[in-house]
């Protein structure tokens, strides 16, 4: 497990308190550090987490070749 530092610091001194979580929340979905204590928390063999990311991997793909085409169609 490779450690993770996410801090978020205010933009300006009246920035909402509400924005300041939002964009924390979002980094820690970009580094994706719950999924990762999900899939730590019982074994899991290694040709099943493969499996696991290649269609994580495949639906990203599929999401990002619709969003193409809509956008060239």
């Amino acid at each position: 497990m490779r450690a993770v530092r996410v801090e978020v610091e205010l933009r300006h001194k009246d920035e909402p308190f509400e924005r300041l979580v939002k964009r924390f929340i979002k980094k820690v979905k970009k580094e994706r550090i719950i999924e990762e204590y999900i899939d730590r928390r019982y074994y899991e063999k290694p040709s099943l987490r493969r499996k696991k990311e290649a269609r994580r991997k495949k639906k990203v793909l599929e999401k990002l070749r619709k969003k193409y085409e809509q956008l060239y169609d």
